[in-house]
């Protein structure tokens, strides 16, 4: 038993190898389409048997040549039959002609490129054993660059798109001009080891209708990375507002946003919302806004042209509301931590603190609330001990016409504050300047 299926395991095999025992002589590519097996030829159509002198016959049964090993074929159908009377599979031979009288026309829209095709690009045909008719299509390869966004800008991508011929080949839509070119046939041309052969036009800016954009914002930062640490939620670097609220920011932020638009655009149009209020609406390429009172912001923009509209992209921008806080201690002894006297904060667009020594004399003052005092007095050390501090500040979240109450002055009696006025502090107290041990 485990013989006779050996035996035929081993039947099968050959019957598969000897389905189709002809060669061709000369330069030609096979090509597997469905069950029939086809044959290109660069120039005449050369055949050789593999098993020596055979009987050559059309598909339509018709005798060609009788115990011969080649023959030189029309284009068409064949079999083969051996010595022993046994019949190989069809095969089908042609000799490679180009499409002609090939054109292209661009037909370009907003949402896609048409290219619209006419010449004679017509299938090869051949007809099987059976009278039923087969065909190979033709196929292309079409280059041509397509824009596409690379972190901070547009740029040329090489592109490309296949298939086999029809009236028309949709693409993508483009938004920049570009070469398109056309190669027909690439996989007849590559085993035929022949030059491609293709049909080229340009898509010019005038004719480009399709519009993109890409929003991108930059934020401004304060001073320089150290004088930043006692400001809360301020970007650390000139860098990218992502584009959703993922974060609350000190204000008052100056932001930069970019439109990014591809060649075709013309007009564009932004908008900006503090919640579901539109506050700005600009019509320039790229907009810079300050970010002032607390609250949530949505940056809306859309371009277009006479032909084409992008879908909005919007950015989102969340203003914290203010805050302050005073230390009671600093250490000034060089060791990179908590050397200077600083407030922490967020959202102020006012800020003065004044220092007195334990007389009553000013010995430093500043309005910067990013900055502080690195416990000098004109350049020499401070004495260690209590130093008293006056604060006044308004947040991004006072009214317009908010006022102190008092005037600032050297006052070891407590202010009294009205803590339900938002966004204005008064505030003072001790800072005690230790510098201990380096």
């Amino acid at each position: 038993m485990r013989k006779t299926i050996l035996t035929s395991i081993m039947t099968l095999v050959v019957a598969a190898a000897y389905a189709l025992p002809i060669e061709c002589v000369g330069t030609a590519k096979q090509v597997e389409n469905g069950n029939d097996t086809l044959f290109f030829f660069a120039d005449e159509i050369h055949m050789k048997s593999k098993i020596g002198e055979v009987d050559w016959y059309a598909t339509d049964g018709t005798s060609v040549a009788t115990a011969v090993d080649e023959i030189y074929p029309d284009e068409g159908g064949y079999y083969v039959v051996d010595t022993a009377g046994v019949q190989s599979s069809p095969f089908y031979v042609f000799r490679y002609s180009a499409p002609s009288n090939l054109e292209i026309t661009i037909e370009p829209d907003c949402d896609y490129t048409t290219l619209v095709l006419s010449g004679n690009y017509e299938p090869f045909t051949y007809t099987r054993p059976n009278g039923t008719t087969g065909s190979y299509a033709r196929t292309y390869l079409i280059s041509y660059n397509a824009l596409a966004w690379d972190t901070e800008a547009w740029v040329d991508s090489a592109a490309q798109a296949s298939g086999t011929f029809n009236s028309t080949i949709v693409l993508p839509p483009l938004y920049g001009p570009t070469p398109i070119r056309l190669y027909y046939d690439p996989d007849i041309h590559d085993g035929l080891q022949m030059d491609s052969a293709f049909i080229e036009t340009e898509l010019a800016l005038e004719d480009v209708k399709a519009v993109n954009m890409m929003l991108t914002s930059l934020a401004t930062t304060r001073g320089k990375e150290g004088e930043k640490s006692n400001e809360r939620n301020r970007p650390t670097s000139q860098d990218i507002i992502k584009a959703s609220v993922d974060k609350d920011y000190s204000g008052p932020l100056e932001v930069a946003f970019y439109s990014n638009p591809t060649p075709a655009v013309l007009y564009y149009k932004w908008q900006i919302f503090k919640s579901a209020e539109r506050i700005v609406t600009r019509n320039d390429q790229d907009i810079r806004y300050t970010f002032s009172e607390p609250g949530s912001y949505r940056v809306v923009c859309s371009v277009n042209n006479q032909y084409c509209k992008t879908d909005s992209m919007e950015m989102f921008v969340a203003i914290s509301e203010s805050y302050l806080a005073v230390p009671n201690v600093f250490t000034p002894d060089g060791n990179g931590q908590n050397d200077e006297f600083r407030v922490a904060y967020r959202s102020l667009r006012e800020f003065h603190c004044w220092v007195y020594n334990r007389w009553g004399k000013l010995v430093y003052e500043w309005t910067d609330p990013a900055k502080g005092w690195d416990g000098t007095i004109n350049g020499r050390p401070a004495a260690e001990g209590a130093y008293y501090y006056v604060i006044r500040a308004l947040g991004t979240d006072a009214a317009k016409n908010a006022r102190y109450m008092g005037k600032a002055i050297y006052n070891k009696k407590k202010q009294k504050v009205d803590e339900a006025v938002i966004g204005v502090y008064q505030m003072s107290g001790d800072i005690n300047l230790i510098r201990g041990k380096k």
